[in-house]
């Protein structure tokens, strides 16, 4: 399995990818929904508030993750938001995300990111560092329908501890359907 960063020459292939495999777990709508984020993603986010990471094999796209900035007008450090997150359904099942999700953490360690949060199942997420948070700790940028979901892990030494708000997310997620 390789790794790129390389998202701006395939942006069809990966908003595919997030549309099918978001229409395949949720439903046509919801994949729809995910896709045009996807792209969206790619297409307004300033390179400095995204990162992208994506993992081939045999030229075969098996799955993605995005990376967003949250910034948090009255804290300095650096906050990714990672999300969404898709592996081909074919090839769910087999470490593919759990590898793609520790390698793109990695490289934002690499470069000095503070946090990463992400809104998901804690149970998966668990497994690559990922901790409940409340909402009074780590503010969202939108109400959320599961407040169960909101979960971070800090990517220094420094224990992970409240940050001050309030918080902007990219333009793309600055919408309630997504929260």
């Amino acid at each position: 399995m390789d790794y790129s960063t390389d998202y701006t020459t395939h942006v069809e292939a990966i908003a595919a990818l997030f549309a099918a495999t978001f229409s395949a777990s949720e439903g046509a709508e919801e994949g729809a929904l995910i896709g045009a984020l996807a792209r969206r993603l790619i297409a307004e986010t300033a390179a400095e508030d995204l990162r992208v990471f994506t993992a081939w094999e045999n030229g075969t796209l098996l799955g993605g993750i995005f990376f967003t900035r949250l910034t948090y007008e009255g804290d300095p450090r650096t906050v990714f938001m990672m999300a969404p997150v898709a592996v081909a359904t074919e090839r769910q099942g087999q470490g593919i995300g759990q590898r793609l999700i520790a390698h793109g953490l990695d490289a934002l360690r690499q470069e000095g990111v503070d946090i990463a949060v992400t809104y998901g199942d804690p149970a998966f997420y668990g497994r690559v560092g990922f901790n409940p948070v409340s909402e009074a700790d780590l503010p969202a940028p939108q109400p959320l329908q599961q407040p169960q979901g909101w979960i971070a892990q800090s990517l220094t030494d420094a224990p992970l501890t409240p940050l001050r708000g309030p918080v902007r997310c990219v333009a793309a997620f600055d919408d309630p359907a997504l929260w």
